[in-house]
Order: structure tokens, then sequence, then C-alpha cells
């Protein structure tokens, strides 16, 4: 049936074979002749020798030896190379394995040497100049769209028309190429479409295929399978290349310090433009999924003409000449290279360590990554696993999307990782949580390509011989540490703090400054292990203004916390709010209690800000939002742009605060503890605290015609003084505009005295103090109303305060006070 195949002329192909008129006999005889008996004849007329690795003397001259040895290895090569084996395990699944190749032997008895030029030689006896790199060869793989897409539709033709013969195929997805740089790239486009990994056969599942064209037949085959194709194709259109055989870290790769006898794997290498060049086609079809014992075809260009210094990381040859170096590379320090993936490499990343580290002393281990440009990282560490599931690589390896760290995928409970990542690269500290040895699983995307996947870049083998005594650190589901990369695009030009601990105050409190670019809206989160959600909201305090933003951190227990920031536009009231940092806090001293935490349901508008610039507000007495009130009372002044701008101002308090028996029983509302005093541009508020605590003071204001009072800000107060304060006068709404009040400033009169009283009332015709017998008021030479009142002999509940306007007789209550035998006045 094959033979059949061979000899039948394609019909619906549009690329006609160039040596489809002559018989079929001859066909299969000149095939025959020139695959097994004699050199392909080059475009000269001469015999086309393939190049080998020529061992130079120091006259440049190659030896005697070296012919001979290179004769005898090239002889050795005519033997089908479909039937080397894939690795030691192999060695007993497959029937049809050769020998291998003397030169693996000799490989093995003689230690690596350095070379005199970068590569195998060109000319025996001639130097080679400095290598060209792939990005001279070509700029990127766009160039070769119209190739790739003519070789793998003509690859789909051929399979429909039961075409297996590798030469023909070769002939096929060439034409139209125009240089050996194409064809070539059009065998390795078609290998890695048309052919899948035998991972059945691999596996002894399966008998493993040996022959090209049954692998070339069934679609699959085994890293020879690849590599010998490869080889049989590229000769067939006059491309000199080489199987290579060796070590690769794969499928069951494992850290061992010693090279096995058998190697494990097969590539290829070509001759391209005078020098050698790489490429593994096996390894550019996909990737092995181990889990589900299953190949996955995701092509990969990076392994096509790799850099010898990248190809280095996974592959080591028998021949140290092949791995294309100025200085091959010992199989020790082959070893110690990170495990990487191709998109370590198409990402611009570099490992600034080796495949494995060592915690210290105090349990620690730090892992460091450079960048080219801004990168995404997420990680995953795990306990490193049994031989079977161990080290996966570049046929394993699977992409992800953005790890939620160990803990919440299934990683070491209780481990310790600290990502911190900058514009230039990562860094991060680990902590195992027990002693033993562990896998970091490294996964990146740039930053910009916010929806892309993160892929596996690399993976570090984390050693722990003794487990650090630590204390618990909170999750981070944002994973990094500091400021984001990409903070500064939100808006973001400076933080007060970045991915090192941040030491909080002996009082339990710390304060996050953030200066901006632009307005910027922020919510905070605090997480704690033994904090509950709603009690770290009572943590948080912050103040937006319009370069900066701060949030006031209380901590109520000791330990590690997190502190995530969000922010967005201010102007964009829809817009999203996006992670631009998480930091570590560390509290040894907690702050002394519930007592001390900040009221419930604050808003985002605490302190001077934004909204109070807005609407002229400036000059405050108290440019943050927490104010301490020493004393028990507090005066909070600034001034207003307009006259006509209204002001209102309402105190609350936590219920279950500590109370007195004497407030219990004869409390006043909160409002009684507050006092505004309004000018034409300034604004005074008066705070005297009934009892030890913290308060929100809010204020709202107002221009006519506008009814609604809006929102302002908030101020938190906190008064750690023991003594309760006393209540200033209860205020009605003729209290207007220019209203001041001197004297007295308490709301509650000590009953049978007599009271001084001194008071502004710009508007006012007359003023009196109404108790039990009325008190005329006089104007001094200062505007101000002022005389003496009595408060009654013990029958008095109050006395008030009212004034007529100049227009009217009716006097307006203005103030009223408590008539009380209390011991203090104020």
């Amino acid at each position: 049936m094959e033979q059949e195949t061979k000899n039948e002329e394609p019909r619906t192909l549009k690329t006609d074979l160039v040596h489809k008129q002559e018989p079929s006999k001859m066909q299969s005889q000149r095939k025959n002749i020139r695959v097994v008996a004699k050199p392909r004849a080059n475009q000269n007329g001469g015999n086309e020798q393939r190049p080998r690795p020529a061992v130079l003397g120091l006259d440049g001259v190659v030896s005697r030896r070296a012919v001979f040895e290179q004769l005898a290895e090239s002889q050795s090569e005519e033997r089908p190379s479909t039937k080397r084996q894939l690795s030691a395990e192999s060695v007993a699944k497959c029937v049809s394995v050769s020998k291998r190749r003397d030169a693996v032997a000799h490989a093995d008895t003689h230690a690596p040497r350095a070379l005199a030029h970068s590569g195998p030689a060109t000319t025996p006896g001639k130097p080679l100049a400095r290598r060209r790199f792939r990005q001279q060869l070509y700029k990127s793989a766009d160039v070769f769209q119209r190739v790739d897409t003519y070789a793998i539709n003509a690859g789909k033709e051929l399979r429909e028309q039961c075409m297996f013969s590798a030469p023909t195929i070769a002939q096929c997805v060439t034409r139209g190429a125009r240089s050996e740089l194409e064809k070539l790239r059009a065998i390795w486009a078609w290998l890695c479409h048309s052919i899948e990994y035998d991972l059945d056969g691999y596996l002894g599942l399966s008998p493993k295929l040996c022959s090209s064209d049954e692998v070339i037949k069934e679609g699959r085959g085994v890293c020879s399978g690849y590599s010998s194709i490869c080889l049989e194709m590229c000769r067939e259109v006059g491309i000199k290349c080489q199987e290579v055989s060796g070590f690769s870290k794969g499928i069951g790769y494992q850290l061992s310090g010693r090279r096995a006898r058998e190697s494990d794997h097969m590539w290829n290498v070509v001759w391209l433009e005078g020098q050698w060049w790489l490429l593994d086609a096996c390894w550019g079809a996909g990737r092995v999924d181990m889990l589900n014992k299953t190949f996955i075809k995701c092509y990969d260009d990076f392994f096509f003409l790799t850099e010898p210094s990248e190809f280095i990381d996974t592959h080591f040859p028998d021949q140290s000449e092949w791995q294309l170096l100025d200085t091959p590379l010992s199989w020790e320090e082959f070893e110690k290279r990170a495990i990487t993936s191709s998109a370590f490499y198409s990402l611009g990343l570099k490992l600034k360590q080796h495949h494995q580290v060592t915690t210290d002393d105090n349990g620690e281990a730090n892992v460091c990554m450079s960048f080219t440009r801004q990168m995404s990282v997420t990680y995953e560490l795990r306990p490193h696993h049994a031989p079977a599931d161990t080290h996966t690589t570049q046929c394993e390896q699977s992409d992800a999307g953005p790890q939620r760290g160990a803990s919440d995928q299934g990683g070491s409970p209780g481990s310790s990782a600290r990502l911190s990542l900058t514009s230039l690269g990562m860094n991060m500290q680990l902590t195992p949580p027990e002693a033993g040895s562990y896998d970091l699983r490294l996964f990146a995307r740039p930053l910009s390509a916010s929806d892309a996947r993160h892929s596996w870049v690399c993976t570090v083998e984390v050693v722990c011989p003794v487990a650090a005594e630590r204390e618990e650190v909170p999750a981070n589901p944002f994973l990094s540490w500091g400021v984001c990369v990409d903070a500064r695009e939100l808006g973001v030009e400076r933080c007060g703090a970045g991915s090192d601990v941040t030491e909080v105050g002996e009082a339990g409190e710390w304060a996050l400054t953030v200066q901006t670019s632009r307005p910027l809206m922020m919510l905070c989160e605090l997480e704690h292990t033994a904090l509950e959600p709603a009690l770290a909201k009572r943590c948080l305090a912050t103040q937006i203004a319009a370069a900066q933003l701060v949030c006031h951190v209380v901590c109520p227990l000791r330990g590690f916390y997190r502190l995530s920031v969000f922010v967005r536009d201010y102007d964009s009231s829809d817009g999203k709010f996006q992670n631009c940092g998480n930091f570590l806090l560390h509290c040894r001293n907690a702050c002394p209690g519930p007592e001390s935490l900040f009221p419930p349901n604050l808003t985002p508008w605490c302190g001077p800000g934004i909204r109070t610039q807005q609407a002229g507000l400036t000059q405050f007495s108290h440019t943050g939002p927490v104010v301490s009130l020493p004393q028990g009372r507090c005066n909070i002044s600034f001034h207003k742009a307009s006259p006509d701008l209204q002001v209102h101002a309402g105190l609350s308090a936590e219920l279950h605060q500590e109370t007195t028996e004497l407030c219990v029983e004869e409390a006043l509302p909160l409002s009684r503890h507050l006092f505004l005093t309004q000018m034409d541009g300034k604004v005074t508020v008066s705070v005297s605290a009934p009892r030890r605590g913290v308060y929100r003071l809010s204020l709202y204001g107002r221009t006519p015609p506008r009814q609604d009072y809006a929102p302002l800000c908030e101020f938190v107060l906190r008064s750690a003084f023991p003594d309760p304060g006393p209540p200033f006068p209860g205020v009605y709404s003729a209290w207007d505009r220019g209203c001041v009040l001197l004297e007295p400033r308490g709301g509650a009169l000590p009953g049978g005295r007599q009271v001084a009283f001194r008071v502004r009332v710009p508007w006012a015709r007359s003023v009196r103090v109404i108790g039990e017998k009325h008190a005329e008021l006089k104007m001094n030479k200062s505007r101000v109303w002022e005389g003496h009142a009595h408060t009654g002999h013990g029958a008095l509940a109050h006395v008030q305060l009212a004034a007529a306007a100049a227009d009217t007789d009716n006097m307006a209550i203005l103030l009223t006070w408590d008539v009380r035998n209390l011991p203090n006045e104020l």
C-alpha cells in the first residue's frame, strides 16, 4: 500500500513535484541511492559533505586523527536515524533501537573543553568569525507568515492524498521558498503542526514508531522521530543538517549531580549563512501534561534557530562542540541553571541565582529576577514531589492565571513569600513553613497585556535545612508587596512605604502618605489573621486631597497586617478601583483597646481635602483628620471664600462608650457639646467631649437657594481626659452669621448666682437675658452686648438670650442655658 502511495501522482495539489514525470521505479532507486549510498551533488558539481565539528591544532590545521573520526562518524550516521532511542527508559520499550554512535562514547570519556571559536569550524583549517544572532537573520517570525501558511496547508493536502514520504513532502512544502532559510522554515512549520509527540509510545503503552513513513502516517512520534524526519527533509532540499543526541530538562528530569550514561533526547543542527544553528521541532510542537498523560499542541517558535546561550539551559549535547558556545559548560554547570521556558527569554527575563537556593540561618531565601520591561509576576510554592511528579519543564509545564499564593493554590500551608516588583525586576523573600525541599514556580506576563494569562517562565528549587519560627503573615491575594509596578500609570507618584516590613509605632498607629500626579479617590483594606472584617474597617481613616492621599491605621492586635490600597480617578465616578500597593505592617505594641478605634462607617472624606477645597474652605487649624483632645476640648477653625456659604456641624459617638452614673441620669444630647461660630470669612467649631472616647465631627455646607446641606468632611476626635466636659448653650436658628458668644461659654449655669453675659449680635437693636427677671444688655464701644443676670433661687430651670432686630419689636430666642448646681463653670 505504501509503494502504491509513492507511485501515485497528486492531482489536486497545486504545487507540482519537480520529478513527478519520472517513472516511479527510477524515483525509488534515486531516493535509495541518495539517502543510503552516495552523497548528494551540489550546485557546483561536486559531492556535498556536511561540515562536522573539527578538532583544530594550534596552527589551525585539522589533524589526521580528526579526519578519520569524522569519517567514521558520518558513516555511522547513514543508519536509519529514526531508530535512535529517546531515553534510558526507552531501551526496554523499543525493539528497533540502534546502537549509540561511537562519538557519544568518545564524548563521555573526555571532559568538555573550551573551543577556540564560537562553534564547529566552517571549513577544516579555517577559523570561524563571530557568531551571528538570530535577530540578525530575521527580525521576527512575522516574516515567515507566507511560508508557514503555505507549508501547513500543503501538508494538510498531502495527508488527504495519503502522501507520507518525507522527501516528497519536503519538495512540496518548500516549493516557492526563496532561500535556504525559508526552506528550513517551511520544514519546521510542517513538522510542528503535523506531528504530535507520541506519549503512549514513550510510556510503553503502545508500540513506538520508528520509520519516518510510519511517524508521518500516524502523525505522532518521539523526539528521534522529529529529528530524523527533519534530517531527511533538509537533505532532500539541499540544507546541511545533523542530528544531535544529548540530555534535556524535559520529562522525568531530576537534579542528580551525575550524568546518566544514556542520553534521553535528540534535536537538530542546521547550516545556514555560514554557521550552525540549533532547533528542536519536538519541543516546538507542544508540551506534555504528565498529570493527565496527554500531549497538548502548543506551537512554540522559540526553538527555531534558538540562541546557543539560551538553548543550553535545557539541552546538553553529548558532544560539547554542539553547544556552539565559546566556552562549553560542564554537566555541573548545566544542572545549576534554573529550569526555564521559552517565555522566560521571549519576555526578556533573567534570574540572578542558580536553579537551587538554600535558606539562611533565619530560614529565609531570596529569589531575584530582572526585567527588560514592566512585568506582572505571580508564583506558586509547593513541596518537592516524588520523582514521577517532580520537575516539570518545557514538555510538561502549563501556563496559569494569576496565582493566589501557596495557601490558596494548594501550596505549603503557612509558607511566607514576600514578592515585590519594580519596573526593573522582582525580589522575593521566602520563609518555608518547615524544613524540606520546595519548588518555586514563577509565572509572568507583560504588564500591558492585562487580558493575557500568566505563563510559566521558570522553576527554582528552594532547600530549607532548618525552618525558622515566625509570626503568621496574612495572605496577599495581589501577591506583590510594596507599590505596584503600574502605580505611576494609575496616578501614584511616590509612596511613604515600600516592600519591606513597616514597624508600627508604640501607640499602635501609623499613617501611609501617597503623593499623586492627579486627583484620585482611594479605598483601603486592612487584614490581620485574628481581626474580624467589621472591626478592621474601624482601624482605617482616609484623607483625600488633590495631590495627596493619606491612610491612618490603628492596630488593635500584635502581629502582621496587610494594608492594600486601591485608587481610581477622582472624576470617574463609575470607574473601577485598581490595586496600587500592598504593604506589610508589623505591630509590637497594640493600641490600648477598642475605644481607640475610629468611629464606624467613616466616609473617605476625613480631614480637609478635595471637597472642602471645592467648597472654598481654606486655612484649617487642623490639617489632619485625627484630632487629639488632651483636655477634652478643641476649637477647629477655617476660612471660607464665600460669605453666603452656610456651614453646619454634627457630633456623634458610639452608644457603648463608658459613661458615669451622672452622665447616664442627666445626659444631654451630643449636639449640646458642639458650638458653631460663623463670621463672614471664618468659621470656628468648638467641641467639649462629654466623656473619654472617640467622636466623629461632621461638617456640611450649603449656599442659598440650595436647601440641602452637602457633606464636606469629617474629623475623628479623641478625648483621653477622664473628667466630663461641660455642654454648650442650646442654639436656636436665629443665632446666625456674625453672632459671637464671649461668655458664659458653658451651657449649664449654677443656680442663685449673678452671671456676666457678653455677646456680639451685629443685627440686633436690643438684647436681653430672660430669667426670673429680664436683664437688658448694653452695647459697649466694641459693639459687644454686655451685662449681668441672676439665675434664680432654685425654681428656674433655663435662662435664655433673646434679641430684637431694628425693624421689629419681636424678640427672637438665640441661646438657652440650663440652670444647675454644677461644681465647675466654663
